[in-house]
């Protein structure tokens, strides 16, 4: 996919990840829909488009999406980077975990992506493309939490564990309409997801990793997705952005 002049859909994008993203298509010239649920900063103009919409509603993203196509005339490139952590046990000190807590992590990192692929899948397939070039690319974002999921992210790992498993089938349905779907899997960034933990668990993130032991800036992140968007080889697939991290248990 050429960036230059293509209309890309990123969400989460007031802030970590998201932003990085939506800043690098801009600067390689896209005309860049920002989703988050508050718009992200900046005026409208004819390359940006900041948008509000909880992603957990297929309503609003439908919405959001339309609104893009409408400004922009299509929708080439999809980044989406919206999601939500959160820790617990099974078992507390006065019973089982409310449900409650599963379905929110669920309901945003899982459904929220199935939401987001199948409005980005629908409004790729309408493009036209004579010359028989793909007609889109969809990035969807898990964790290597979905691997190695630690003591009390389950919901966290299961939400990330749902997301890779829906990268494969959606890239053979897809296929047919020339639009490819990958999945980025990042370790530990420097996000407010990992950022927000107490300084003792940041450190044995960092640990784990191989080399270099750092967190990840969500530029190298941006910068993956766009070697994504860029290369049609790349399908289907799977990309662990980790430094090497294997998770611990706890």
């Amino acid at each position: 996919m050429e960036l230059k002049g293509a209309v890309a859909v990123v969400t989460g994008a007031a802030a970590g990840l998201g932003q990085a993203t939506a800043r690098r298509l801009l600067e390689r010239g896209a005309h860049v829909a920002a989703l988050d649920l508050d718009a992200p900063d900046g005026r409208p103009d004819g390359a940006w488009l900041p948008l509000a919409a909880d992603i957990r509603l297929a309503t609003e993203v439908d919405r959001v999406f339309a609104e893009t196509v409408r400004a922009f005339g299509r929708l080439d490139v999809v980044v989406h980077c919206a999601g939500t952590a959160g820790g617990f046990r099974l078992l507390g000190r006065e019973g089982p975990v409310d449900p409650e807590r599963f379905r929110r992590i669920v309901d945003v990192n899982l459904l929220g992506t199935f939401h987001v692929l199948r409005a980005a899948a629908w409004h790729m397939s309408r493009n036209e493309r004579s010359d028989g070039t793909e007609r889109g690319v969809i990035v969807t974002t898990a964790s290597v939490a979905a691997f190695e999921g630690q003591q009390g992210q389950l919901a966290y790992a299961a939400s990330k564990a749902g997301v890779v498993g829906m990268t494969l089938p959606a890239a053979r349905e897809l296929a047919e309409h020339r639009i490819r779907c990958v999945t980025i899997a990042p370790g530990a960034f420097e996000t407010t997801l990992t950022t927000d933990l107490p300084s003792a668990l940041q450190d044995q993130l960092i640990s784990s990793a191989a080399y270099p032991r750092r967190l990840g800036r969500p530029e190298e992140f941006a910068d993956l997705a766009c070697a994504v968007l860029t290369n049609e080889m790349l399908n289907g697939e799977v990309i662990r952005l980790d430094a090497g991290t294997r998770l611990p248990q706890r």
